[in-house]
């Protein structure tokens, strides 16, 4: 069997394989944060279509933290009981239902991307958005307020909460969505973080409230609740948060009970200069995984079986997460280990007749 394929121990669960779901904003939520039935289809697919770990988009632990009114929340006991028949479903399928809970900091409160990805102005339906110094991510963006140390120890707090309402919601993993210029990472980067206190200035100030957190909720979730973190292992600016930083900050995270790295890349600067091609970031979870001794996911264009195989038998990560791809289709993994195995051991059994391995002498199964 390929190593892509084989499975892989995280904590107290049991992935299937090493195909994992990225989380992917779809922003078909009503205002009110809940999971609806389109997340149930898309997610639910991916499940279906044998992946190992399927990951829900960024969920806010706050609604000042939603990326647009079309995210979905964590914050509620309401949201538990959206999110529940989902995490039931993919577990029947034999998938491990995950989730990345986040906090959009300066970048939050903006229209979805078909609504022209604009800010929303306080009477429009936003709100006040927060981040460590109030530096706008460009000039389309607001102005965030500068969190005070109240705010901080707040938002700290949102995540333990957002946390274990996963888990109760049914989601086996959490990931915190430390990148993309989004609340932590924003705080990591000399290029939006400029404060003078004991939350800016040198490295390990600036990864404070990531590393706060992460004890925080690693002390309040089981001690077999796995838990993710995705950063942006290079903010692809001159000056600003760069893959050696990455590198001492997966250190930390690892000592903090971090179980893996989704070692993304980019978002915290509207300048970035990044040079797109095949498994562009997979230097950073190959770097992280062998100079951290910590687990990595690699992500960034890896759309081929093959190249997902490479990744993993040439030990530069542990699992690849596949976004976009499996937008395009669901049925990703059955397709690639039939490519690498000869065959597909998930195949839905529902959907054996169409299988690449089915040979089917009885009677007919048309309808």
């Amino acid at each position: 069997m390929s190593k892509l394929f084989n499975p892989i121990e995280l904590r107290g669960v049991t992935v299937p394989n090493r195909v994992f779901y990225s989380p992917m904003c779809e922003y078909s939520c009503e205002p009110d944060g809940l999971a609806t039935n389109w997340h149930m289809v898309h997610l639910g697919a991916r499940a279906v279509g044998g992946t190992g770990l399927v990951m829900a988009e960024a969920t806010a632990v706050d609604p000042v933290g939603r990326l647009t009114p079309g995210c979905p929340g964590i914050w509620s006991d309401a949201h538990v009981d959206a999110w529940r028949p989902i995490t039931k479903f993919i577990e029947s399928q034999g998938s491990v239902p995950a989730i990345q809970i986040a906090h959009g900091g300066r970048k939050a409160g903006h229209s979805r991307p078909w609504e022209g990805h604009v800010t929303l102005g306080l009477d429009e339906g936003g709100w006040e958005v927060l981040g460590p110094s109030a530096i706008p991510f460009s000039d389309s963006f607001a102005t965030p307020k500068e969190m005070t140390k109240a705010d901080i120890a707040e938002a700290t707090q949102q995540f333990v909460d957002g946390a274990l309402r996963s888990l109760e919601a049914g989601f086996k993993v959490v990931e915190l969505h430390f990148a993309h210029g989004y609340l932590a990472s924003s705080f990591m980067s000399p290029l939006s973080n400029t404060r003078t206190d004991e939350y800016g200035g040198a490295l390990e100030n600036r990864c404070r409230f990531a590393l706060e957190t992460i004890k925080a909720v690693r002390k309040e979730i089981p001690e077999s609740a796995p838990l993710v973190v995705r950063i942006s292992s290079s903010e692809y600016s001159e000056g600003g948060f760069d893959i050696d930083d990455a590198v001492q900050l997966s250190k930390w995270m690892k000592d903090a009970g971090v179980d893996l790295v989704d070692a993304s890349g980019g978002g915290n600067n509207v300048n970035q200069s990044i040079d797109l091609k095949p498994g562009y970031q997979v230097p950073f979870a190959d770097a992280i995984r062998n100079q951290s001794g910590i687990m990595t996911g690699a992500v960034g264009l890896i759309t081929e079986a093959k190249h997902a195989e490479e990744i993993i038998e040439s030990g530069k990560a542990d699992a690849v997460f596949i976004g976009r791809e499996m937008m395009r289709n669901p049925y990703w993994a059955l397709y690639a280990q039939a490519q690498l195995d000869g065959k597909s051991e998930n195949w839905p059994i529902q959907y054996k007749p169409a299988s690449m391995d089915f040979s089917y002498t009885g009677p007919s199964g048309n309808s």
